[in-house]
């Protein structure tokens, strides 16, 4: 399979200019941001489930070389993600 290489993004590149103000406007102008309590609520909901036993239990295996990776079910699990994708946006 060939890799198409002449993509072009829809959108114009993000650029780090500074917002041009008046001196005055630069002083006086106070910049804030507050979440709302059902903000805070979502984004600490968020975090998923972390199983540090199982995470160290990888980590000696990988540093062991006794860790083997298995590229079916790898390849499965994307399959399944594409598919699952795909039906989420036909519903929408």
């Amino acid at each position: 399979m060939k890799i198409d290489s002449t993509y072009k993004p829809v959108t114009p590149p993000i650029t780090n200019r500074p917002v041009s103000r008046s001196p005055q406007e630069a002083s006086s102008s106070a910049e804030s941001v507050s979440l709302s309590q059902l903000a805070g609520t979502i984004q600490g909901a968020e975090k998923p489930p972390v199983n540090a036993a199982r995470i160290q239990e990888i980590k000696d295996a990988i540093s062991q070389g006794r860790f083997k990776v298995n590229p079916e079910a790898i390849a499965d699990g994307l399959i399944q993600s594409a598919r699952d994708l795909l039906d989420s946006q036909r519903k929408a």
